[in-house]
């Protein structure tokens, strides 16, 4: 929305936040508006009446806080209230395309918050505030738009993050594919910690925190291009609760990232290139699903590349691996965390996996795309 009136989705705040603005005025009571409409029109997007009881209905009402219905232009926090947290600000922006939109185990919704919240959380911050801005296409139906609403509150309630501002678009019927997101978002990051792929180190651990492939299975699934004997849900969750826990631990983690599109493969390449070593895994170590690992044989795909959406990788001092690894295990996305490999000295940017049947073979950063409109 570039009208004043509608530019802001909401504005709101943490649960600690208080009611009252920074000059001690109290919020206006929220608005309440209702639409009739069954699917977005091209009206909704004008700035106008219609475009607004669009915003209060489906989003104002679902990410509701008292702070909420002043509708600014921009969403205020307060400096003290970021410098509490630590001494960095981290800001990520990412945009969501995922096809389809609900398949088992999240959607769309889920898929944004959750993977921006990861974003801010593996360069060790704390997430606090993030921004949505949708695209929507002439026709989608008002019902997906309220549930993709829903899954995103959802998952910033359990996050501890809030939807601050943002923005609504409506293009005409084919100029977009139903819905497309953006979430931008910052924290604040711990004193203490520091983490970047340049600081891997020779001795150093692999570890992952479970079973990967699992959301790029999903989307197969829910594509109908393959048949499962059980279902594979996707991984899709805020992991920033995981990494408070291992950051606890051992705040001298040297790497952090999530493995999303590209997989583990691409997130591995990344560190080796960036630190200049070169990092040896064990197949054998790698968890897996038996249903991931056979959707991948039947489709000739390198589970290693699947997109994960509730999956980290992490570079760990030696002496810290066995204790990262216990604390990961008291945390519900970590109960099948493993240690997959070593950083070692050697040719820079080299990943080697170590087979099962005793080979070895250079696992190479993903050229194209296994997956099309993964995430």
């Amino acid at each position: 929305m570039n009208e004043r009136a509608t530019n802001a989705i909401d504005a709101t705040a943490p649960a600690s936040a208080p009611a009252a603005s920074a000059d001690g005025a109290v919020s206006t009571p929220r608005r309440v508006a209702h639409i009739r409409d069954a699917s977005v029109n091209l009206a909704h997007g004008s700035g106008g009446r219609a475009m607004r009881d669009l915003i209060e209905d489906v989003f104002v009402s679902t990410f509701d806080n008292p702070m909420l219905a002043a509708l600014e232009d921009q969403a205020v926090v307060p400096l003290a209230q970021l410098a509490a947290y630590g001494d960095r600000l981290a800001f990520t922006t990412d945009s969501y395309v995922v096809d389809p939109l609900f398949f088992p185990g999240g959607d769309i919704g889920t898929l944004a918050v959750s993977g921006t919240v990861n974003d801010l959380a593996v360069s060790g911050a704390t997430p606090l505030f993030l921004s949505c801005s949708v695209v929507i296409e002439e026709g989608f139906a008002v019902e997906s738009l309220r549930r993709v609403a829903a899954s995103m509150q959802r998952v910033a309630l359990v996050a501890g993050v809030a939807v601050v501002t943002g923005d609504t678009k409506v293009v005409e019927r084919g100029c977009a594919d139903k819905l497309f997101i953006n979430t931008a978002g910052i924290g604040v990051v711990r004193r203490d910690v520091s983490v970047s792929a340049r600081y891997a180190r020779p001795g150093d651990v692999v570890i992952v925190n479970g079973y990967l492939g699992d959301h790029g299975a999903a989307i197969l699934v829910a594509r109908q291009q393959l048949a499962l004997e059980s279902d594979v849900e996707s991984d899709c969750a805020p992991l920033n609760g995981l990494i408070t826990v291992m950051l606890n631990a051992c705040p001298q983690i040297h790497c952090l990232r999530d493995a999303t599109r590209g997989g583990v493969a691409t997130v591995l390449n990344e560190f080796a290139q960036s630190s200049n070593v070169t990092i040896r895994i064990r197949e054998a170590d790698v968890p897996l699903r038996e249903e991931v690992k056979g959707a991948c044989e039947i489709l000739g795909l390198d589970p290693l590349y699947l997109a994960n959406e509730g999956k980290l990788v992490a570079v760990v001092p030696s002496h810290a691996a066995a204790r990262v690894l216990a604390a990961m295990r008291t945390h519900p996305l970590g109960r099948e965390a493993a240690a997959i490999g070593e950083v070692e000295e050697g040719p820079g940017g080299l990943v080697v996996l170590h087979t099962v049947f005793g080979g070895q073979r250079i696992v190479d950063m993903l050229v194209g795309e296994q997956l099309p409109r993964i995430c």
